[in-house]
């Protein structure tokens, strides 16, 4: 046991003498290098200068210089990596948060469902008839004894029998460039439809920017058949509402309350509306030849709606007071509409139409499908399992990732200025704002940023010339495709000189 003991005590002792002996020779060596071999250094050049000529001088000057220059460069270099380390750890960061954030919106999304479900359970199910009487005995001074929403309550009815969950795994955690080529694919191997990649990054980035998208184009160009294909795509069947002309206000596209009969007129715009709030995947509203009938007229109470920040207060007011009667989603007689909708106008020349007004162009982002894709082969491809929380958070994570450079915001500044001076048009907060959510989503898409920016300036911009009288811009049109050009550099900006020489040829 002793001499364990003894062999023990020794063993640590030459342990930390070692240990010792291995700090001191890094502390001898660092004095050596920083302080002993510099004085000598110093020591040798007060020696061999005293041989110098006025030659030798001008070299040690020079030659000081560079290596001062050299090490300088060297620093920086050090810095520059350790910062783009840095900045690369915690953009990675960001993204695992990102990530568990949706995670924990998908969980979330569950949840809500289930709950859902219970409340609408308790509601229609298994007492409907319990409810019926209850709203027919609270109803019977006002003499009806049906519900006010008929088809709306057969919604509820079916969800509670069918449930709409969606559960994505590991496979559909796809990014936007992915969900793109994905879609492409879908359309042409399942549907027969043809899209080019671009026009599917461009209608992608219009849903980042707004909830109301405008689709121009001759007929037949494939305006109904995109918004419906990517319904089908995200395994939902849009809601396709055919305008008419004879449309005048939102009574029309809505309905409206008739006092005599104390029913609600449900059309099929109101229920599309109300199929969103029972579902969670991404949901399309088209409101097909939306020019027939004035858009300002019958759509005005929808678009200031979407101009609202707080999205709480997205309501449509239905009907005056309370009933027990009414669907589980129309609470005070009130719907609040659900961020997961999108409302997409189709738009055709014809002499029957209308214009659409500047204020609808303004909140919208309009695409133009005058071209047509090749068809092509394509690999059989599936339909996508797709939250609208996840869709969601693709795009707030474009926002992030793919925020627009320095030297383009200060191009976009620059043109601002030119324009507001040689042709008093300006971009205005909605427009910058609409810039600033397209391009980082299009890029995120698999587009480039300059071609980003020449959609959205050509689109939400320069069409502001069609609503001046062309006479007093004419003559500024040849310096602004030139300006142009020089800003962001020939050949980039297709849309806007192709828009401006047309413009010019009319």
């Amino acid at each position: 046991m002793s001499a364990f003991a003894d062999f023990y005590v020794d063993f640590l002792w030459s342990l930390l003498k070692n240990i010792g002996s291995f700090f001191a020779s890094i502390g001898k060596m660092l004095y050596k290098f920083f302080v002993t071999d510099v004085g000598g250094y110093f020591k040798d050049f007060g020696i061999v200068s005293k041989e110098f000529g006025a030659f030798g001088w001008i070299c040690f000057i020079l030659v000081a210089i560079v290596s001062s220059v050299f090490v300088v460069f060297l620093f920086y270099r050090f810095i520059l990596l350790l910062r783009r380390y840095i900045f690369h750890r915690s953009r990675e960061v960001k993204k695992d948060k990102l990530m568990q954030e949706i995670a924990k919106l998908q969980l979330q999304t569950e949840e809500l469902a289930k709950e859902n479900s219970k409340i609408l359970s308790k509601k229609l199910s298994p007492t409907v008839s319990a409810l019926m009487d209850e709203a027919a005995a609270s109803d019977m001074e006002i003499g009806t004894m049906e519900p006010r929403f008929p088809r709306l309550l057969e919604m509820d009815r079916d969800y509670i029998a069918n449930p709409m969950q969606i559960y994505m795994g590991d496979e559909d955690m796809l990014g936007l460039s992915e969900i793109v080529r994905k879609f492409v694919d879908y359309s042409a191997s399942q549907l027969g439809l043809y899209y080019e990649e671009d026009t599917v990054r461009l209608f992608f980035a219009a849903l980042a920017t707004s909830k109301v998208i405008i689709l121009e184009g001759v007929p037949g160009s494939g305006k109904t058949t995109l918004p419906y294909a990517l319904g089908k795509f995200f395994k939902n069947e849009p809601s396709i509402i055919p305008v008419e002309s004879s449309w005048r206000d939102r009574n029309d596209l809505v309905g409206y309350f008739d006092e005599f009969s104390k029913h609600f007129t449900e059309t099929s715009f109101l229920c599309g509306l109300y199929a969103a709030t029972l579902r969670q995947d991404p949901y399309f509203i088209i409101l097909d030849d939306m020019n027939f009938a004035r858009v300002e007229y019958y759509f005005s109470d929808v678009l200031a709606m979407t101009d609202i920040a707080d999205i709480g207060e997205w309501k449509l007011d239905l009907v005056p007071s309370y009933s027990p009667s009414d669907p589980a989603n129309i609470v005070f007689g009130k719907l609040l509409v659900s961020q997961n909708v999108w409302f997409v106008g189709t738009v055709t020349s014809e002499e029957n139409s209308f214009l659409i007004p500047d204020e609808v162009y303004d909140r919208a982002v309009t695409i133009d499908l005058n071209g047509k894709a090749e068809p092509f082969e394509a690999p059989y491809t599936e339909s996508y399992n797709c939250t609208y929380f996840y869709l969601e958070s693709l795009f707030n994570r474009a926002y992030l990732e793919n925020a627009i450079s320095e030297e383009n915001c200060e191009r976009i500044r620059l043109l601002d200025v030119y324009m507001r001076e040689k042709c008093n048009i300006a971009f205005g907060n909605r427009i910058m704002r609409q810039i600033g959510l397209f391009v980082p989503t299009y890029v995120a898409c698999g587009g480039s940023e300059i071609a980003g920016i020449d959609f959205i300036i050509c689109s939400k911009v320069l069409r502001k010339f069609t609503t001046i009288n062309l006479e007093y811009v004419y003559k500024e049109l040849d310096g602004l495709v030139s300006y142009i050009q020089e800003l962001f550099g020939k050949g980039n900006m297709y849309y806007c000189v192709e828009y401006l020489t047309a413009l010019q040829k009319m």
